[in-house]
């Protein structure tokens, strides 16, 4: 079967390294894709907007599934658009994306069907979201409410912060996404990730992660993409797991199906577990960047149908083999991320850094020039090894971001560090 992945990030080329493991896999393309990504598939300069384009290629090239990456294509509506075609998408609906793709929707349907989240409020000018904040306490958290690249959320301290936040969103900073806001209540706690394959009835769980969002060691400095993830996360014990999916995923799939939206792709839920009970703080619709990385390394069972399964609705009976060893992530940036960075920086070592069998360098921004490989995004590499646990998998990690020959480029030294301090 030939298969089209959509993106070309870290999370990508994970899923590119994985499904070009199958036996079942004909061709493999992807659009963009990336000078790592390149190693997988044959890497095709696609218009992922223009969704007449994408089916024409799916047709063309005998297209047996599209796996779309990153979450803007969904909200746009492609795999409306290329199943209209009679092509199986691994992906949510348009409708179905609104998960991710508006914030306020997501609370409102947590409120209708009892899911446990954050108290808000959602706003479309500011004098209102200003005369609710008053009221509230602090620290608080405002996020435009549409897709905002991960820059939308702030936390504020203070009221005159929580009211900048607010003016910034109502006065353009965020563009569309921000014509909307949602105030939030601040959860405390420690957060984790929590991923399903849904086919629009049956959710199959994945395996437990934690990512690590601030740039710098001990969590602190400003928000990013992510720095790093690993996986299982000692937190999400099975009882977890099993509470997760009871009140949150569970009663999510069965709402999006009774509202006539049914979700078909991967749920990733943000969460916050504060004494053992989990709150969503937010759903995404497609894998986590970096959390793909060391889910797609544990994962033994043959991915691509799996995939087909979820996009053609069989699911059920389906069961995954994961490798009982960790796997952890630690993300490669550029210097400045994630603010202004240089681009076009070289990076060596590369062959070096990934000869042990046990260690992948997955590629999130590089160009090739030659037979040199060039830092052409924020986020750049995502190094990735296995090990028996958490600190084997740190240490052996570490061992090959220490032989990449990179001067422009930096990391945190502390993935997994509640996990291996037990947590919060």
């Amino acid at each position: 079967m030939n298969v089209l992945l959509i993106g070309g990030g870290g999370r990508e080329h994970a899923l590119a390294w994985k499904l070009a493991q199958s036996p079942l896999l004909g061709t493999l393309y992807c659009a963009p894709g990336n000078a790592g990504i390149a190693e997988s598939a044959e890497c095709v300069a696609l218009d992922v907007g223009d969704h007449g384009a994408v089916a024409a290629f799916c047709k063309e090239k005998d297209i047996g599934l599209v796996v779309v990456g990153p979450e803007a294509p969904l909200v746009a509506g492609l795999a409306d658009d290329l199943e209209a075609q009679g092509i199986p998408v691994f992906g949510p609906s348009k409708a179905a994306s609104a998960l991710e793709g508006s914030k306020g929707f997501t609370k409102d349907l947590c409120t209708e069907y009892g899911i446990p989240t954050a108290a808000y409020g959602r706003f479309t000018d500011a004098a209102a979201a200003k005369a609710y904040l008053a009221a509230q306490t602090l620290p608080i958290v405002i996020k435009a409410d549409g897709l905002a690249a991960g820059k939308g959320v702030v936390i504020a301290q203070t009221r005159h912060e929580a009211d900048a936040a607010v003016e910034a969103c109502f006065d353009g900073a965020f563009g569309a996404a921000g014509a909307e806001v949602v105030v939030e209540e601040f959860l405390t706690g420690e957060e984790a990730s929590f991923f399903a394959l849904v086919d629009g009835e049956t959710a199959l769980p994945l395996a437990t992660a934690q990512d690590h969002k601030r740039v710098h060691d001990g969590d602190q400095g400003p928000n990013t993409g992510g720095m790093g993830a690993y996986s299982p996360a000692p937190i999400m014990t099975e009882a977890l797991c099993a509470r997760t999916m009871d009140e949150i995923i569970g009663p999510t799939v069965a709402a999006m199906k009774a509202r006539g939206t049914p979700f078909k792709g991967v749920l990733y839920a943000g969460l916050m577990i504060e004494d053992g009970a989990p709150k969503l703080i937010e759903y995404n619709v497609r894998f986590g960047d970096p959390e793909a990385q060391p889910l797609m390394m544990r994962l033994k069972s043959d991915l691509l149908p799996v995939l087909l399964a979820t996009a053609q609705g069989r699911l059920g009976g389906v069961t995954l083999d994961w490798d009982t060893d960790a796997a952890l992530c630690v993300v490669m940036a550029a210097k400045g991320y994630p603010g202004a960075y240089e681009k076009g920086t070289e990076i060596r070592g590369l062959d070096a850094a990934g000869a042990d069998p046990q260690t992948a360098i997955f590629h999130a921004g590089t160009t090739r020039d030659g037979s040199r490989f060039l830092a052409s995004g924020g986020r750049v590499l995502g190094v990735t090894a296995l090990g028996k646990d958490i600190g084997e998998a740190q240490a052996r990690a570490y061992q090959a971001v220490d032989a990449i020959d990179w001067p422009g480029g930096f990391c945190r030294r502390d993935i997994g560090w509640r996990a291996l301090k037990g947590g919060a």
